[in-house]
């Protein structure tokens, strides 16, 4: 490769994320119309609402399918347990997902599809009689991973819980489960990371230590509290289990891309929903509480001009 193609494809990848926010601006007078068109006028009149359509409307019909696009060759992999110290190999070197499974910022379910396609379903609870209701998804749980266990040893997901506290983004989540036929096994959970077990604040509850895998899929950078949360995240694993995670993280292999970073960072939440660039988020995770295995590192084909840096992997309680 020419000198001449190698600082082009640099310049270019300096200047994506500036066009990345120019994207973002420029949808919401789009978002400022539909609101108007569908008279949701106490929308219009609270910031933070606003700054939620806002993002809604870039994320998910813009931003997601396109990121979707260039994620997804990471993310399947990674499920499936086919990834090394972030690159992603052919056969598999770890467990893939299975069991009960967390989804950290579900959003409007741009990744609901993908656990079909890398692991089996178990959507029916066919001859297990009726459930209590007065254990609820317990028992539901339980019944379905028996079920699972009869079936020939095979990766199944028998529970996936979707967290996704803003209701903006809960339409389109239900369109997407609905799409991947997961009515029976994905449940939306609308509240916080601190209130997940909290029967009180919605009409579920999710027991620490009860889960088998967590996913976290470039959701983390906007989480509040992050170590408070991380740490809490952690405590609903259950040992042995797995947290698959693909986020971006703070530059650290060069002073100036990291001062560029946090150039780019002063600008970057107030368009990209509250997201933040400089996030030691790999440092937090490994903080989260003790881990029996880690396997996780950057994609090799990130290049040095990348201001938006990745970790990609697994880590095993």
């Amino acid at each position: 490769m020419s000198l001449l193609t190698r600082t082009r494809e640099a310049i270019d990848g300096l200047l994506s994320p500036w066009l990345f926010l120019g994207i973002s601006a420029s949808c919401l007078p789009a978002t400022i119309s539909e609101l108007i068109r569908e008279r949701r006028f106490a929308v219009l009149l609270s910031p933070a609402r606003l700054k939620e359509a806002w993002f809604g409307y870039f994320w998910g019909r813009i931003a997601g399918p396109n990121v979707r696009l260039g994620a997804g060759e990471r993310i399947v992999p990674l499920l499936e347990g086919r990834t090394h110290r972030g690159a992603v190999l052919d056969a598999p070197v770890g467990r893939g997902i299975a069991g009960v499974v967390l989804e950290v910022g579900a959003g409007s379910g741009l990744w609901v599809d993908v656990y079909r396609t890398v692991a089996g379903v178990q959507t029916e609870l066919t001859g297990l009689g009726e459930v209590d209701d007065t254990d609820g998804d317990a028992v539901v749980v339980r019944r379905r991973r028996d079920a699972a266990s009869d079936d020939g040893g095979g990766r199944v997901i028998t529970r996936i819980y979707g967290v996704e506290p803003n209701a903006v983004q809960h339409d389109g989540l239900r369109r997407a489960i609905s799409k991947a036929g997961l009515e029976d096994v994905y449940r939306i959970v609308p509240v916080g990371i601190e209130d997940l077990d909290s029967a009180d604040k919605w009409d579920g509850r999710v027991e620490k230590g009860s889960v088998d895998c967590i996913v976290s899929i470039l959701c983390l950078c906007s989480i509040p509290e992050p170590e408070k949360n991380v740490r809490e995240l952690y405590r609903y694993l259950k040992k042995g289990g797995r947290w698959y995670v693909y986020e971006h993280v703070r530059c650290e292999y060069s002073w100036y891309m990291r001062v560029y970073q946090r150039i780019l960072n002063i600008f970057w939440p107030h368009f990209i929903g509250g997201c933040l660039l400089c996030r030691q988020t790999e440092k937090t995770l490994r903080e989260a509480g003790p881990w029996e295995e880690l396997d996780v590192g950057q994609p090799p084909d990130e290049s040095w001009y990348q201001a938006v840096p990745h970790i990609l992997g697994t880590f095993t309680k």
